[in-house]
């Protein structure tokens, strides 16, 4: 066999052994793909975590990044619990105080998020993953609405009267779909624009500075709230 020869075997050889291993790279049988920046926030974040703002150069990079579905086995993990929890955690606590929040706001790129269901009897605050509206009433109506995101603002943002949403469902595990109407709506087409990387200001017809929140805020702020931790993979 000639040198060239011998070169071509090799060169064959080589590329069925590169196809191989990249197909198992690429086939992940665990079906989880967290990366490790998004482990490192899921696993060492308190229950109350740290708020992503816009003002922040890293902070805005994830706020205005589009965020993908759970795989089917990240829904059965420890760390999908985990953040569900979380995002309750958040949401709820005094220095928040909101009616709803997104994973993104929370460092996570992932469609997951958490709203007050005004639409209910005791108005819960209830987590949904791999949210998506499909579709959108004609009707549109123009209210007040701020974000955790975008601190000491509000705005006025004209937003659909009601919507149809599919979502996975956590406490069943199960997918369904939902026509939802007033002020719950707005508050799913809110935190869903986090998934897309849109924020409310990007919608508003106006936007003006609150001062209430700025010093409620700042009272939060001189106990220590919304300190970036020192572990924080975004930097």
């Amino acid at each position: 066999m000639s040198y060239k020869s011998v070169i071509a075997v090799i060169a064959l050889v080589s590329a069925v052994f590169a196809c191989k291993s990249n197909n198992n790279t690429t086939d992940n049988p665990s079906g989880i793909t967290f990366s490790q920046k998004e482990l490192m926030i899921l696993n060492q974040s308190d229950s109350v975590m740290y708020l992503t703002v816009i003002g922040d150069k890293s902070d805005s990079l994830i706020l205005r990044k589009t965020s993908r579905d759970f795989t089917d086995e990240e829904l059965q993990s420890k760390e999908f619990q985990t953040l569900a929890r979380n995002l309750l955690a958040t949401v709820q606590d005094p220095s928040q105080d909101g009616v709803g929040i997104s994973a993104p706001q929370v460092g996570l790129n992932l469609r997951m998020i958490a709203v007050m269901r005004y639409d209910k009897e005791d108005k819960p605050i209830e987590p949904y993953a791999n949210v998506h509206i499909t579709d959108y009433s004609k009707t549109i109506k123009s209210g007040p609405e701020g974000c955790l995101s975008v601190p000491n603002y509000r705005g006025i943002v004209p937003r659909s009267d009601s919507i149809i949403v599919s979502y996975y469902d956590i406490n069943s595990k199960t997918a369904k779909t939902d026509t939802i109407g007033g002020y719950t709506a707005i508050i799913f087409q809110h935190e869903t624009d986090h998934l897309e990387g849109i924020l409310y200001i990007d919608r508003a017809d106006s936007v003006f500075f609150n001062q209430k929140s700025a010093d409620e805020r700042k009272l939060f702020e001189q106990q220590g709230a919304y300190t970036k931790p020192a572990w924080w993979p975004y930097k």
